[in-house]
């Protein structure tokens, strides 16, 4: 960080407030993205995570199941889904097909598996009800993560029940937490831009503060680097804030950075390293209720993955396997996204961080020196 004696007034006072422990504003917040210099926002931001979390870094042992890549909406930011009207390319597993892929995983010591895809008119609340019974009747002990509130939404709308009474029946099912996807932006001005015939900011709020209070654990994310504005970052991060204050839901925060290869947002340019790491930073400055900052690497690439260690992040995601194809068919860093741990261990350790691995909710399960 700057010698205090050259550090603007302003900042001296954000400053203060985290090493204190205090909530920075909005506009302090803002005033972050707009003036201060990387290094001055990832220091504060390192100075968070150490105080957190010391030179941990957490990663799980996980794989994706993405039942299907068709979708009724149309959102313009998305290289990866295919309208149900103009299917040909598309897939859509059966319960068999993705029970099978379960199965690949019977000798491996995974933890998670990972449910997320296209929202497809066929593939109800009844349907995801029997996969995830078919798991857990074949693997009792794995964690499902499944369903951004994009689906739900669509699911829960579609069989004419509540949020709370479609969540609790697929809690009975064997859900076990809920990813972030969908939240993208918040703010309507955006969000009408990018990805406007799908669940609003207040329905995404809502799925999510109705899982907490059902007993189950989520995370949150933003899609940013795109269209968005500063001031559109932060409205974002403070609903998520204000509702983490009220649920203590939230696992951890994931910015996922847009890629502009194959959507109808391929015009866009997208952000630099240095405005990437700047987001990490902030968002870890911001977010003060949030436990954790995660880093999903097959989007940003290893080497950047590493780096973000230093701007506030403390989990760089899991084993992943090469099945999830959402964010490669976008242009990502990682094509075919698969580490095994000791990869994963090594490239903590490469930085002077100590691997930890953990479960979905963060209990340790083992730190490698």
């Amino acid at each position: 960080m700057l010698p205090d004696s050259i550090v603007p007034p302003e900042f001296k006072i954000i400053a203060e407030k985290v090493r204190n422990n205090k909530r920075i504003s909005d506009e302090e917040g803002l005033l972050l993205f707009e003036k201060a210099s990387l290094g001055f926002a990832g220091s504060l931001a390192n100075e968070i995570r150490e105080r957190l979390h010391g030179d941990k870094v957490f990663y799980n042992r996980n794989f994706h199941i993405e039942p299907t890549n068709v979708c009724v909406f149309s959102c313009n930011f998305c290289s990866y889904s295919k309208l149900y009207a103009k299917r040909d390319d598309g897939w859509e597993l059966s319960i068999d097909q993705m029970l099978h892929i379960v199965k690949k995983y019977d000798d491996q010591p995974v933890t998670e598996v990972h449910i997320v895809g296209g929202v497809h008119p066929k593939m109800d609340l009844e349907f995801f009800a029997q996969l995830l019974k078919a798991i857990k009747a074949h693997r009792p002990e794995l964690h499902i993560k499944a369903f951004t509130a994009v689906e739900y939404d669509y699911m829960f709308r579609k069989a004419k029940v509540s949020v709370e009474e479609g969540l609790k029946f697929l809690i009975d099912a064997g859900l076990n937490s809920i990813p972030g996807g969908g939240a993208e932006i918040f703010h309507p001005e955006i969000r009408e831009k990018i990805c406007a015939d799908k669940v609003n900011a207040d329905g995404w709020l809502l799925i999510h503060e109705t899982a907490h209070k059902l007993g189950l654990h989520s995370n949150a994310t933003m899609l940013y680097g795109h269209i968005e504005k500063y001031e559109h970052r932060i409205d974002h991060m403070r609903r998520l804030r204000e509702l983490q204050d009220r649920t203590k839901g939230f696992n951890t925060f994931i910015p996922l950075k847009f890629r502009n290869m194959d959507n109808d947002m391929s015009y866009v340019p997208e952000s630099s390293i240095v405005e990437d790491m700047r987001l990490y930073a902030i968002a870890r400055i911001y977010l003060d209720n949030f436990p954790h900052l995660k880093a999903y690497w097959p989007m940003l690439g290893r080497q950047n993955a590493q780096l973000s260690l230093s701007f506030g992040v403390d989990d760089i995601d899991g084993t992943i396997d090469d099945t999830t194809k959402i964010y490669s068919m976008a242009g990502a860093e990682e094509q075919n996204p698969a580490m095994s741990s000791e990869e994963l261990k090594s490239l903590i350790r490469q930085v002077r961080r100590v691997p930890v691995e953990r479960d979905t909710l963060y209990t340790e399960l083992g730190v490698t020196s």
